[in-house]
């Protein structure tokens, strides 16, 4: 049975813009306010619209077809969808955002545009990772392949948005955490000798922030489903594989620093996930932060209306703030 524990604080450190235009002479409908309303309804619809064709604007990682894609649709193709922030309010930094979803789905909302919303808020730009799926057919490695890609590619554009290359962060919720905590211990710097100037750069994130994270695939913590879905179900029990994707196991001196945020309470992905990766960046002095809350379900994103565990991002900033990633 575990412990009760409030609250564990541990350190180891002191697009071409779309438009719409509409004309209406209002002034000649005076008589038909009901006419009035609709169009003015319409004109707001239909802006809305408008923003949200901009919003959705996905970038492929791989414009003349990804590696090992089964097809051509939108689950067949990785992307990146861009959220930077305007030059004159950028502080340099960037964050590639990996929603959470038992490598099965995306939580797009709540560990992904509502990430983006508390980035931009800072002053940092950001890039949400829509990666495939075991739940398509998509088993490991794609998935490190479309993580170490993403990095690359952001890499490479960081320059056109006021990024600096050097202060390039990932930050992934539940499975989306074990696909970051795989971009921070099983990157490569690239390749010189590449003729894509993108697999040139490095896959290395420079700092990690991982909620509520899958980590191991050791059967006594791992989330299952998580397991089933990135190794694929002919490949579940494959000793190897488990060994390899135990990211825990992976982690070495060169791992970026990295926050880490869990709830004791989470009966979907064990608290001991976040444990296992705090005590191995301990054990390689790699600098790194971890906040256990007593209570909380899995998958609270920012925290919600709950007051308690809204107080975790605040943590998080300042982390930002003692690490050089945030003024």
């Amino acid at each position: 049975m575990r412990p009760h524990c409030d609250l564990i604080y541990m350190t180891t450190a002191s697009r071409p813009a779309h438009s719409l235009q509409l004309s209406t002479n209002l002034a000649a409908n005076k008589e038909s306010p009901t006419l009035n309303v609709r169009l003015t309804v319409s004109c707001v619809l239909l802006a809305a619209l408008a923003t949200s064709v901009q919003a959705e604007d996905w970038q492929p990682l791989w414009p003349d077809g990804a590696p090992g894609a089964n097809g051509t649709g939108e689950h067949d193709v990785p992307a990146l969808l861009a959220f930077p922030v305007a030059k004159d309010k950028a502080n340099g930094c960037g964050v590639l955002v990996c929603p959470g979803g038992g490598y099965g789905g995306l939580a797009m909302d709540h560990e992904g545009h509502q990430i983006v919303k508390w980035l931009n808020d800072r002053g940092i730009s950001a890039w949400i990772l829509r990666y495939r799926l075991g739940s398509k057919g998509y088993h490991h490695p794609i998935q490190k392949g479309d993580v170490l890609r993403a990095m690359r590619t952001v890499r490479h554009n960081a320059a056109a948005h006021g990024v600096d290359p050097k202060r390039i962060g990932v930050w992934g919720f539940s499975a989306g955490g074990h696909l970051a905590s795989t971009a921070a211990t099983h990157f490569d710097l690239g390749n010189a000798n590449a003729t894509d100037p993108i697999d040139k750069l490095s896959s290395r994130p420079d700092f990690a922030v991982l909620c509520y994270p899958v980590i191991t695939m050791d059967e006594a913590f791992t989330h299952k489903g998580s397991r089933r879905n990135l190794l694929g179900a002919d490949r579940y029990e494959n000793a190897e594989l488990v060994e390899l994707l135990s990211n825990e196991k992976r982690v070495t001196e060169n791992t970026p620093p990295t926050f880490i945020f869990h709830t004791t309470e989470d009966q979907a992905v064990p608290v001991e996930n976040a444990i296992a990766f705090y005590s191995a960046l301990r054990q390689h002095k790699v600098d790194c932060e971890l906040h256990i809350y007593q209570k909380g379900r899995h998958g609270v994103g920012l925290g919600g209306s709950d007051k308690v565990l809204a107080t975790w991002p605040a943590r998080l900033e300042d982390w930002l703030k003692v690490n050089k990633f945030l003024p």
